[in-house]
């Protein structure tokens, strides 16, 4: 596939107006700004760093790599395991249910829009346990011949972009601020994309429990913008 034609799709699966529902989650961080332990552009910036390099968007990158490898090499006993790890990997309800509502949003979506000559993704994305979010996107890509070094900092982007969209929201900060801290992030997602892509299987960890009780907490919280 020409590389004009891998940006265009990946601009468009990855977009804010592809209906997976990225916008109603904020992975815990509406809960860490009422807690006060995100309040403004600095510490926003800080927090989402943390989750690229430690946490959920760390994790999401390496299942990501080892879910495209092993559809592009045609491994369906390989990407079935996978399923069930990365079903294992999610830490509370609210972030299970953000990853798997917009993993079976995703197939439903590029199913019906963006389907592939060869009829191997209804098979790939069947609905079951452990069709999160990064393991969807990885099957169309890898399907579509999306080369990986594209598709892992396209995704991180994303996810880094939702969650500034979030906290301008919640907090609330300016679009301006909003953007300078996407900006600020560009490194980081790089560097994590970078080292994602290398990851062993059995390497892979996260150290994000603030994060999780964060998500836990806002199981609870009276008055919310978001689903988790």
């Amino acid at each position: 596939m020409s590389t004009e034609a891998a940006s265009y799709r990946l601009l468009a699966w990855l977009s804010p107006g592809y209906p997976v529902g990225a916008y109603s989650y904020s992975h815990g961080l509406e809960w860490a700004v009422e807690a006060g332990l995100v309040r403004d552009r600095a510490s926003l910036e800080s927090w989402l760093a943390t989750v690229l390099r430690h946490g959920g968007g760390w994790q999401d990158a390496v299942l990501l790599a080892h879910a495209h490898r092993r559809v592009s090499d045609r491994d369906d006993a390989g990407w079935h395991e996978l399923r069930a790890t990365a079903q294992a990997w999610v830490p509370t309800a609210e972030l299970a249910l953000e990853t798997r509502a917009q993993g079976e949003a995703f197939a439903v979506a590029s199913l019906a829009s963006w389907p592939d000559p060869g009829g191997r993704l209804p098979d790939l994305l069947a609905d079951g346990p452990g069709l999160t979010y990064p393991l969807a996107v990885a099957a169309v890509a890898a399907v579509h011949k999306v080369p990986l070094h594209m598709v892992l900092p396209a995704y991180l982007q994303a996810f880094a972009a939702n969650l500034v969209s979030a906290a301008v929201r919640a907090i609330p900060l300016g679009q301006t601020d909003g953007q300078k801290a996407l900006a600020a992030l560009e490194p980081v997602v790089a560097d994590v994309a970078s080292l994602a892509a290398a990851c062993p299987l059995d390497d892979l960890g996260t150290a994000t429990f603030m994060v999780d009780l964060c998500s836990m907490r806002h199981e609870t919280q009276y008055t919310r913008l978001f689903r988790s």
